[in-house]
């Protein structure tokens, strides 16, 4: 069985390790949101610079079809066990096989995490209604990924940057 590998774009990028690749006919923009006043266990959540919990949209980034341009990121080698746990993490996203639209055959299946349409809408309505923010960890991250790899960041938010302090609610925690 060949090997699996995942398109880290986003805060997939962290991790290190992989080989630096173009998604041809797509482009990166912020476009899915989770709602901050929500308590989901095994998800998370985010504080202020006052330690409270703000009442916004924290929008992450997502891959959208355009023909005339192609998304710098890195395809890592995934398990089975692997995609289980990033199915979980990335809530606000569907794996969708994207090998036929990279730039390099790396010889078995290739996901990449594309956004939710109620992800996508939530967003939409957060950035229209002004509720709509970017953890700044989370750009300087993706950023910094990116740069480690040589890679280029083409996507700046449209909305505000703020700083957050993340929260990791355990699975077990009842709300």
């Amino acid at each position: 069985m060949p090997p699996a590998y995942v398109f880290g774009y986003g805060s997939l990028l962290e991790d290190g390790a992989g080989t630096p690749c173009r998604l041809v006919g797509h482009r990166r923009r912020f476009g899915v949101a989770m709602d901050n006043r929500r308590t989901i266990p095994g998800y998370k959540y985010y504080l202020d610079a006052a330690g409270e919990r703000p009442a916004v949209f924290v929008a992450f980034l997502d891959l959208v079809p355009d023909g005339d341009a192609a998304v710098e990121g890195v395809a890592f080698e995934v398990s089975g066990e692997a995609l289980r746990l990033l199915d979980a993490r990335e809530r606000n996203y569907r794996r969708v096989e994207v090998g036929d639209w990279l730039d390099v055959d790396l010889g078995g299946p290739v996901w990449a995490y594309l956004g939710l349409e109620d992800s996508r809408e939530r967003f939409a309505r957060a950035a229209r209604d002004g509720g709509a923010v970017v953890a700044r960890a989370y750009l300087d991250g993706v950023r910094a990924g990116l740069a480690a790899r040589g890679l280029s960041f083409d996507t700046e938010p449209e909305i505000p940057v703020i700083d957050l302090t993340l929260v990791d609610v355990p699975a077990n925690e009842n709300v």
